[in-house]
């Protein structure tokens, strides 16, 4: 075991000796290993970053809560577009005789958005006209995944009578409270309009887009007087407290709202039911194409290292004959020669392996970076890496390895 141990290190030695005597093409093998590993690693990191920010952004629906909207889901990949069906819109009455009718054990809310471009001011303070203006129940916060960080949600009194009171976004305490002033009870204009601030809603950024940081929410009532549209529509929140009751829920939300929308039986549905996990699902789903192109790009490049790699165990060979002939000389065994090779091969593709699951790494959280996810370290990826660079040093260096251990030592003492 002793002897075994020492053999191990000798060659291993033996292996950094011969990588420092041919410095320029072992860097280029070892550079050409790490940019198949990093392309790996890098775009797998990536695509996990992505998911992160997909689970995350759809969770603060709530895998507990589905939606009652006119129009379906989206879905425009590369070249392939999955257009949603347009149904009529839902009015008011209709949402409201659901809430009100609606018995199963859960919360309803009905909400509308007024405006996606409104400007909030407050003195000499403006934001970007971005700000999203929505009407709101009691129940929407809850809803739609949000919470309170400071004040109250609406009062019956306040909903019914459509008040000029706000519940706003953290993004916009940031752009009108510079100097920490305290926003509760503050009036503010949204739009022409001036608010009183009754709530603050708890940051919770804005990674893709889907984000309450950027919006104020007023009573229903106050968005169907000062920012009604032709033709408004309303959509419908359903959460419930027991995720294992959101199939039966759904059921009898359909039911309901096919009686209300009149729906004649064998008709479809002239609704879309959405439900926030299985929008995050469909989408992960197709990382999966992802996925296969990233593996066919770092396995092209591997196959194309451990050519170069093959190439320089091939001429290592060469240019080490006479010493090849002079270990077999003095008592060196084939294999012994063979795994000399072979550790050389090990070390070379592992170090490009590590340099880059390393690089693969830091590009990949340049995306988690940018999407506001955390740090992703991808374990399975990493390992799979350090495997693959080592398939790929076996199958590179037994050629040149077992040409060495087959090299006569006679004719090795005479090679020139």
């Amino acid at each position: 075991m002793e002897l075994n141990t020492k053999l191990v290190r000798e060659n291993i030695r033996i292996a950094f000796t011969s990588i420092k005597s041919h410095l320029l093409r072992t860097i280029l093998t070892i550079l050409i290993i790490a940019f198949g590993i990093m392309a790996l690693v890098g775009i797998l990191t990536a695509i996990d970053a992505v998911e992160s920010s997909l689970n995350e952004n759809f969770a603060m629906m709530g895998s507990n809560t589905f939606n009652i909207q006119n129009r379906g889901l989206r879905v425009h990949i590369g070249g392939k577009q999955t257009n949603p069906v347009n149904y009529r819109e839902i009015s008011f009455s209709e949402a409201m005789e659901f809430k009100e009718q609606f018995d199963f054990p859960a919360k309803v809310s009905v909400f509308t958005y007024g405006t996606g471009t409104a400007t909030i001011k407050y003195g000499s303070e403006k934001t970007n006209p971005n700000i999203s203006v929505m009407g709101t129940d009691e129940n929407y916060v809850f809803t739609s995944g949000q919470e309170i960080a400071k004040g109250r949600t609406f009062t019956p009194n306040e909903l019914h009578f459509g008040n000029h009171v706000v519940i706003i976004g953290n993004d916009i305490v940031k752009a009108l409270f510079k100097k920490n002033e305290e926003p509760l009870g503050k009036i503010i204009s949204v739009g022409a309009g001036k608010y009183r601030v009754i709530g603050v809603l708890k940051e919770r950024g804005s990674s893709i887009g889907f984000s309450g940081d950027r919006s104020c929410l007023v009573p229903i009532a106050n968005v169907r007087q000062y920012f009604s549209s032709p033709n408004m529509n309303y959509q419908i929140s359903v959460m419930v407290p027991d995720p294992s009751k959101m199939q039966a829920a759904i059921g009898e939300a359909t039911g309901l709202f096919r009686k209300i929308r009149k729906d004649r039986l064998g008709n479809d549905d002239s609704f879309a039911i959405l439900k926030s996990d299985n929008i995050a699902n469909m989408l992960i789903g197709l990382t999966s194409k992802l996925q296969i192109g990233a593996t066919i790009i770092g396995l092209i490049t591997l196959l194309g290292a451990a050519i170069g790699l093959m190439n320089i165990m091939l001429v290592s060979v060469t240019d080490r004959t006479r010493e090849i002939g002079i270990r077999k000389a003095v008592g060196a065994k084939s294999h012994t020669i063979r795994n000399q090779f072979l550790a050389e091969a090990i070390v070379i593709a592992q170090a490009g392996g590590l340099l880059g699951i390393f690089a693969g790494v830091l590009i990949g959280n340049v995306v988690s970076y940018f999407t506001e996810s955390p740090f992703i370290v991808p374990w399975l990826w990493v390992v799979l890496g350090v495997l693959l660079c080592f398939v790929v040093a076996l199958l590179s260096g037994i050629i040149p390895a077992t040409k060495a251990a087959r090299l006569d030592p006679i004719e090795s003492l005479r090679y020139e």
